[in-house]
């Protein structure tokens, strides 16, 4: 007995100690409210998702950290709030931040045994959420979120810091707030929600995990026959309902779907935040307050981007392009002509677990005979007419600005003689075409793609396109984005307008935040200039490498094909006044030559011509969406090209072509290959095959003094280019004479 009694008085000492101890901080927590409180910092702003929309106002993405929704509490049953309350805080309406009683006996019971025992009212877990996130959960943690709590219940209405904790419980499977939960286990609004949707929910906020019905399903069930016996002893749930629920009330098996409440991420809307974040202060000075309002701020953003043409757009490459294991796919981007607006982006197959996120829509390639829409325009712009002509005969040397001591050459493709400019578009002649981009000038082609594509994603800042003697092969790399954005330029007659997939941005109030005008009109090329090569490039589409996909019911367009040495990429960039579309077809992880061979699945389409080309595939799948997105347009043609303003000339390089006029004997002038159907749309008069010369017939010519080719420093985009008259005799200026030709002035 005499043990028993010690032991009993130094319990009762201790307790009586650890009260005493208390007691300063306990009735500090209790006079709170008769205090005036240092003024806390206030709720910081919910993470609130923001949403994408179409140009047409459809959703099309969210952006989001975690999946909550603000909701006002009035939205919420009473029931479900209730039986909320009978289980986690049964005196919330009664305490005044803290319930002494049962947070007391916490203290108490934590300090003999060392376990933790809980006694959090609602407004302290709001506490430990807003205002002691990071702090050291020690001895003093408790205590500091028991006076912070009573000083938040004198500054704040009790029915507000509610509101805030039923919008920011986790309830598992990232579901923050009762709107949020209710739709991913329900699959409805939470206003929906029945009591026994709530007392399931309400059974979720203790431990989330341990009770998640699709990982757990039957802790999940004993936990919610918990809440429901406990309904009952509060009087929420009557016996009877208790008893029809039985022993294996259903729970949530799936987590449901919920139309538009967490819509797959698409490269267009990756594409969207990256330009928001990255690109823009739209948002904020700052990344981290575009990361807040982008993530946080429940933000309606209005873009570009039409469904209809986006659907169109990854239906041509589904249908066009045959699945295959060696990993080929496509990217398309389609601007409007006039705007500039973005309404259709093909970034890849989509993402997928196990394939690549890469945009490829923004991924730069080398473009093959694509480039030389630009070489045209830039010809054009510096006084050269559709029918001048110029020599494309194979092979071809010319010189190599980077390595003067090694030519550069061009041995394979198609041979073209002497024919106009406009003819060796339609058949995409690589030398006629490489002697072109060095006869305007090689900087001055450069200095043009630069104007026709400029972007947020193309500029001297931002990509070096550099002036290769390869150039008008390919030899330089981008995207379907800088070609669309380019081919944009001769679609609206030399009006370059940069492209954009922002309309308008709304805060969470509807306060509109940006609101985007037409994206600065520049006359980059002058409308003749732009028209003459619309002109000219219908014909690749109705005579020339892409003569196989026209549009339906004969509509206008234009385009260019483009294949990289090896077929390792092809493209196809083509336009209407409506809608200017860039298509392009390769291993985005490597060079994998796309021949038969490699590819199986694309032997019926290559059929024997080597490897895939521009005119395949990309002018496939690009034909398939223009033919689809134009449905119901009206048919618009293309602005009638200006008269020539003289006799064509021919053009040709100094220093590889020398100009010469035959003083006696005969000089046999190149024959146009042209077919019936191509000549009757060239104003050139053909010149008829000319006599061969004999052996004994000698040939003597008077050398002309050639015209120098353009400085590399000459910018002035309408400097003449190297011409003469077409009847002059033009003989390669590296080689020797041929054996019957003489000068009468001296070689060159």
């Amino acid at each position: 007995m005499t043990r028993l009694a010690a032991v009993m008085i130094a319990g009762a000492m201790f307790i009586a100690a650890t009260v005493t101890a208390m007691a300063p901080r306990v009735w500090g927590i209790l006079n709170s409210h008769s205090q005036v409180p240092p003024v806390l910092t206030g709720f910081s702003g919910l993470a609130e998702r923001s949403y994408v929309f179409d140009e047409t106002g459809k959703q099309i993405g969210v952006y989001q950290l975690e999946n909550s929704q603000i909701l006002n509490i009035d939205k919420i049953p009473v029931d479900v709030v209730a039986t909320i309350l009978a289980l986690e805080d049964n005196e919330f309406n009664r305490h005044k931040g803290v319930n002494l009683r049962s947070f007391t006996r916490a203290i108490l019971s934590n300090t003999q045994s060392g376990a933790k025992q809980g006694a959090s009212t609602i407004t302290m877990q709001v506490v430990k959420n807003e205002f002691l996130a990071g702090f050291d959960r020690n001895g003093r943690y408790k205590v500091l979120q028991a006076r912070y709590a009573t000083m938040l219940e004198k500054q704040v209405p009790k029915r507000t810091i509610l509101e805030r904790y039923l919008n920011t419980i986790y309830l598992g499977n990232n579901t923050y707030g009762l709107q949020a939960a209710s739709e991913r286990y329900f699959g409805k609004s939470v206003s929906e929600l029945t009591l026994l949707n709530g007392a399931f929910l309400a059974g979720l906020i203790q431990a989330p995990s341990t009770y998640d019905p699709i990982s757990h399903p039957d802790s999940s069930r004993a936990r919610y026959l918990e809440v429901l016996d406990r309904l009952v002893a509060t009087g929420l749930l009557s016996q009877d309902e208790r008893t029809k629920i039985g022993d294996k009330p259903e729970i949530p098996e799936v987590l449901a779907k919920v139309e538009n409440s967490n819509l797959e991420r698409t490269y267009f809307t990756e594409f969207t935040k990256d330009y928001l974040l990255n690109r823009s202060d739209v948002l904020g000075a700052t990344y981290q307050q575009r990361y807040n309002a982008l993530f946080r701020g429940g933000l309606k953003i209005y873009t570009t981007l039409n469904l209809e043409a986006q659907a169109a757009a990854e239906q041509a490459v589904k249908n066009q392009l045959p699945v295959n294991k060696a990993g080929i796919q496509a990217s398309l981007v389609s601007l409007d002509s006039k705007t500039g607006a973005i309404r259709a982006m093909v970034g890849g197959p989509g993402f997928k677990a196990g394939q690549s996120e890469v945009n490829l829509a923004l991924r730069r390639r080398q473009t093959g005979s694509s480039i030389k829409f630009f070489i045209l325009a830039a010809a054009l712009q510096a006084g050269v007419q559709p029918e001048d002509l110029i020599d494309g005969t194979l092979p071809c040397t010319l010189p190599n600005p980077e390595n003067l001591d090694e030519p550069f050459e061009i041995t394979k493709g198609v041979s073209q003689p002497t024919a106009p400019l406009r003819v060796m578009t339609w058949l995409s002649i690589n030398c006629a075409y490489a002697k072109l981009s060095q006869i305007v000038g090689l900087d001055r082609v450069v200095a043009t793609m630069y104007r026709m594509a400029a972007s947020e994603w193309l500029s001297k800042e931002t990509y070096t396109i550099q002036p290769y003697a390869s150039l008008a092969t390919g030899a330089n790399e981008l995207s379907a984005m800088d070609m669309a954005s380019g081919v944009q330029t001769l679609a609206n007659s030399g009006v370059h307008r940069e492209p954009y997939m922002i309309q308008r941005i709304e805060d969470a109030k509807g306060t509109i935040l940006f609101e985007s005008e037409e994206a600065v009109a520049e006359q980059t090329l002058p409308s003749d200039v732009a028209n003459n090569a619309a002109d000219i490039m219908r014909g690749v589409i109705e005579f020339g490498t892409a003569r196989r996909t026209p549009l339906a019911d004969g509509r206008p367009a234009a385009g260019k094909t483009g294949t990289q040495d090896n077929n390792t990429n092809a493209w196809f960039v083509g336009f209407t006044p409506q809608f200017s579309t860039a298509v392009w077809v390769g291993d985005p992880k490597g060079y994998t030559k796309m021949t038969s061979r490699n590819v199986p699945e694309f032997a019926s389409v290559i059929a024997g011509r080597g490897g895939v080309q521009g005119s395949m595939f990309p002018a496939m799948i690009w034909k398939s969406y223009m033919d689809d997105v134009h449905e119901g347009l009206e048919t618009l043609s293309f602005p009638k090209p200006p008269a020539p303003a003289r006799q064509p000339l021919r053009l040709y390089l100094p220093g590889v072509e020398c100009p010469a006029q035959v003083v006696s004997g005969t000089i046999p002038v190149n024959t146009v290959a042209l077919t019936k159907k191509e000549a009757r749309l060239t104003t050139t008069t053909v010149a008829p095959e000319g006599v061969e010369p004999t052996v004994a017939n000698t040939v003597v010519i008077s050398v002309l003094t050639p015209d120098t080719t353009i400085a590399p420093t000459d910018s002035n985009p309408y400097s003449p280019v190297p011409s003469t008259s077409p009847g002059l005799y033009f003989f390669d200026c590296t080689k020797p004479l041929q054996n019957n030709v003489q000068t009468v002035n001296g070689a060159p």
